[in-house]
């Protein structure tokens, strides 16, 4: 009897299919490696997302100040409605900012303040003689440098006769409006009307360096002081700069460098409560190179600074009594030879020998 082979091996049992675990293994990997890529991709996105949003907080500070100084100037001109502008603007980039919101109040009452209407009345016909008198007069106080006189003098003039000795007189409130705001600047401390003073010359010719550079000194003292006790950081970076130009601008309260080193000491603090110890030492450094130090940032400069420069392993020197030469005896150990050590080792004499 013939089998059928192919009957007799259809009837036999499947052999067990034994799947490769490899490729699972590898997808597993490639998985992981996956998610560590999107990992690291979006970690370096947030990143470079922080530094750009930080130093455009920076530029945005930089300009609420400027925007802020060229308000208190539109309002010591009038012009209201640029002032109201301004302080608007500053206030939906900052609601915080300092000073801003009462500036506002300020500037709305001044604009919503009744005009008096005026009635027309005769006037008498102006005396132009006593043009030249007032001339002489503002000649005089300018040679004795009563600059608020001399404008004084020369308003009267120009109100007598606008068209008289009209190049020299333009001259003439140059020099006295310039040298006024320059003395209120550096004199008495004013700084706000030390610029509007320095800026109404302006419009009579071209500033000099000197006055200039005073002008601005004067500005960034005054957008320093509006971040004082509040934002340390930024009232540091201004009067760094004022520190670095006019160390001995003042305004009646504090000068520049002092305010400089209190800024200092104040940051530095800040600076060690959050554990950055060598800024903190830095700015301290900084404070110590105009004036001691308080006694609360003295601790801290004093806490901090090992915190920065641990101690190192230090050398000892000695001078051999014998032959009178240095050895030098450190903290480590003598490197290893292969040489045995000598069993014996000669005592060094107490005494020198004689000749």
């Amino acid at each position: 009897m013939i089998e059928n082979t192919e009957t007799t091996g259809s009837t036999q049992p499947n052999k067990p299919i034994t799947r490769n675990r490899r490729g699972r293994r590898f997808l597993f990997n490639a998985l992981g490696v996956i998610i560590i890529l999107v990992i690291a991709v979006l970690g370096g996105y947030s990143s470079g997302i922080g530094i750009r949003k930080s130093n455009q907080s920076t530029v945005i500070m930089q300009q609420l100040g400027e925007q802020y100084q060229n308000t208190l100037i539109d309002i010591q001109f009038g012009r209201f409605e640029i002032a109201r502008q301004r302080l608007e603007w500053i206030i939906s980039n900052d609601p915080i900012f300092p000073g801003a919101q009462e500036k506002l109040t300020e500037v709305l009452v001044s604009m919503n303040q009744p005009t008096p209407t005026l009635t027309p009345s005769l006037t008498p016909t102006p005396d132009f003689s006593g043009a030249q008198e007032a001339f002489t007069r503002a000649q005089q106080l300018i040679a004795a440098q009563d600059w608020p006189g001399a404008i004084g003098a020369l308003d009267q003039m120009r109100k007598l006769d606008p068209t008289y000795q009209q190049s020299q007189v333009d001259g003439m409130y140059y020099f006295a409006l310039r040298n006024y705001g320059y003395n209120l600047i550096i004199k008495e401390g004013n700084l706000e009307g030390g610029i509007y003073q320095i800026t109404l010359a302006e419009r009579f010719g071209p500033l000099d360096r000197d006055t200039n550079g005073i002008r601005e000194g004067a500005r960034y003292y005054i957008i320093g002081a509006s971040f004082w006790e509040l934002d340390w950081k930024q009232a540091l970076s201004y009067f760094d700069q004022v520190y670095r130009g006019w160390s001995g601008l003042w305004d009646g309260t504090y000068t520049a460098s002092q305010r400089f080193q209190i800024a200092s000491m104040r940051y530095g603090d800040e600076l060690f409560a959050a554990g950055q110890f060598c800024d903190a030492v830095t700015q301290y450094q900084n404070a110590q190179a105009i004036s001691a130090l308080d006694k609360i940032s003295q601790k801290n400069f004093n806490d901090a600074y090992p915190q920065c420069f641990p101690a190192t392993a230090t050398i000892d020197l000695t001078l051999s009594a014998t032959a009178g030469t240095v050895a030098a005896v450190t903290t480590e150990p003598p490197p290893a030879t292969t040489e045995p050590a000598p069993t014996n080792t000669p005592e060094t004499p107490t005494n020198t020998p004689g000749p």
